[in-house]
């Protein structure tokens, strides 16, 4: 399957907002690397072109598109599901191009698989424990500082929960944001429901209310 080349920003949306997962290419005529990307583009194409599509769009013909997504400089991919960017890679990283391309390829196959939705995924994932943390790392590992403080006032209670490392799975990462209305993590979920981040925890601290909210 070729790697498209988008002409106009119409089909430009039409390409992103397809139920194939969609790999863009933001290049320049004059940037060299670019050229390198696009072979690369090229052969992930032939390889896993029945489940993801590939597309490249010249950077400076499209200044508004651009500047949306923050493109600072090309080559750069982004990887759309469904309208909305899932990831990209930013500079010519052929290794992160190939394995993104491919891990969201193997996540098309299960959800096919399965015929289980990212949202069902999601839904599935929230509701697996009462009380359910979507965290950078783990309950015994947390991999940022509000991870880490949240981590420890919620062990303060002694009440059973789950966590679920959002850096093992960037379509849930990017999912769960779209899905909650809610940018960034921690986030808790008590029942199937949003309780909120670190700040929203803090407060129930301060009101006295924090056991309260985490067991519904």
């Amino acid at each position: 399957m070729p790697v498209l080349v988008v002409e106009n920003s119409e089909d430009y949306q039409k390409a992103i907002s397809a139920d194939k997962t969609t790999v863009a290419l933001f290049s320049a005529e004059w940037a060299e690397q670019c050229a390198q990307v696009n072979d690369v583009l090229k052969e992930l194409a032939n390889i896993l072109g029945d489940k993801l599509q590939f597309i490249t769009l010249n950077a400076e013909k499209f200044p508004d598109i651009s500047m949306k997504h923050q493109i600072e400089a090309v080559p750069t991919v982004i990887f759309f599901n469904k309208g909305s960017a899932v990831d990209r890679v930013d500079g010519v990283d052929i290794a992160a191009i190939s394995s993104k391309s491919k891990k969201l390829a193997e996540s098309v196959s299960s959800a096919a698989a399965t015929g289980q939705t990212l949202e069902d995924r999601l839904k599935a994932l929230i509701n697996k424990a009462p009380l359910m943390i979507f965290m950078k790392g783990d309950r015994n590992a947390p991999r940022c500082g509000f991870s880490k403080q949240l981590i420890a006032i919620v062990n303060d209670t002694n009440l059973p929960y789950e966590t679920f490392d959002i850096l093992s799975d960037e379509e849930v990462r990017q999912g769960l944001k779209t899905y909650s209305d809610w940018p960034t993590y921690p986030q808790v979920y008590v029942k199937g429901e949003l309780i909120g981040g670190l700040d929203i925890i803090k407060e129930l601290v301060a009101n006295n209310e924090l056991e309260a909210s985490l067991k519904g």
